[in-house]
């Protein structure tokens, strides 16, 4: 147990790149965690972190050495949460990653729900666009807002994503309201940085598929960044539902091509695979599907209700 002690104590130091921090985590002493880790080296006769004054740096064995008793300890935490899970309890750290927009207007609700329902659940939660390596970065899951490419992740829809062209009123009036996705080659299009089709948008509508190449001076890795730039005035942008309702609904931004349909995106929980999936993800996954559903509320007003634009201008 005295071995099981001291490896646990070298994993946190390792996941949190801290003595100090992991000794917080752990409610030790730093010099208690030094110790552990000293003693740990000492028995196995090989260094396994590299120390300076600012940063720390695992050895090769020591990279190896990490990655072999991280996996037992979180076998040893599945384990215990089986017996939670027998127990209806889910409980433990949860660490979750999700995109700015979606995480600040509807996710961030839905989890203190959550943790109103679990009170033994504790929650770090991080914000970021950016598509992030779960295991790598030490998550539990992320939620991500795509059409998913094959990936060694397990994923499970929560939610739609729809996607809505649109444009405000003073750009349509101005450059014109194009009647087919064509024409878009001649409007100023924003882009969003992650998206994995570049600015090349797809449509299909009643004289079938078309593939449009666009470009524009306004170029953003954030979807409310881009809603607010393009209520502006500045061109024509393809972006989510779950952050144009307010916009389509006071009349900001107006709906177009209607007669096209854009291919919908997803809403998805993404978690690294494990033989046994731990109660605090499997309860969280379970409580977003019924949360959201397949008519989530931002896609609750019917596109009837929002405002239209004026017939093609120009």
């Amino acid at each position: 147990m005295d071995n099981l002690t001291g490896v646990a104590v070298f994993v946190k130091v390792v996941q949190e790149r801290s003595f100090s921090a992991a000794a917080d985590r752990l409610n030790l002493s730093k010099s208690t965690v030094s110790k552990q880790v000293r003693a740990l080296e000492d028995r196995l006769g090989a260094q396994l972190l590299n120390r300076t004054t600012r940063r720390l740096n695992l050895t090769e064995v020591g990279e190896a050495f990490f990655e072999r008793c991280a996996q037992v300890l979180a076998d040893v935490e599945e384990a215990e949460l089986a017996v939670s899970r027998m127990q209806s309890t889910p409980k433990g750290r949860l660490r979750i990653s999700a995109p700015m927009s979606f995480g600040q207007s509807y996710l961030a609700d839905a989890l203190a729900k959550f943790m109103k329902d679990h009170p033994d659940i504790e929650v770090e939660y991080t914000l970021n666009d950016q598509i992030i390596d779960l295991i790598d970065e030490g998550f539990d899951l992320a939620i991500r807002v795509a059409d998913l490419p094959d990936s060694s992740l397990i994923a499970r829809r929560i939610a739609p994503a729809r996607l809505t062209l649109c444009s405000s009123p003073a750009y349509l009036a101005a450059r014109g309201t194009p009647a087919h996705p064509r024409e878009l080659s001649d409007h100023d299009c924003t882009s969003y940085a992650y998206h994995a089709a570049g600015n090349v948008w797809d449509f299909e509508g009643p004289d079938g598929k078309h593939s449009v190449r666009t470009g524009g001076r306004f170029r953003a890795n954030n979807g409310d960044a881009m809603a607010r730039v393009l209520a502006s005035g500045v061109g024509i942008g393809l972006l989510p539902t779950f952050i144009l309702k307010p916009y389509l609904q006071n009349g900001s931004l107006l709906p177009i091509l209607d007669g096209y349909r854009v291919k919908p995106a997803g809403i998805y929980a993404v978690y690294p695979p494990n033989r046994h999936l731990s109660a605090k993800v499997r309860s969280f996954v379970d409580f977003l599907v019924q949360h959201f559903g397949e008519e989530p509320e931002w896609d609750r007003l019917a596109r009837t209700e929002y405002p239209q634009p004026a017939a093609a201008v120009g």
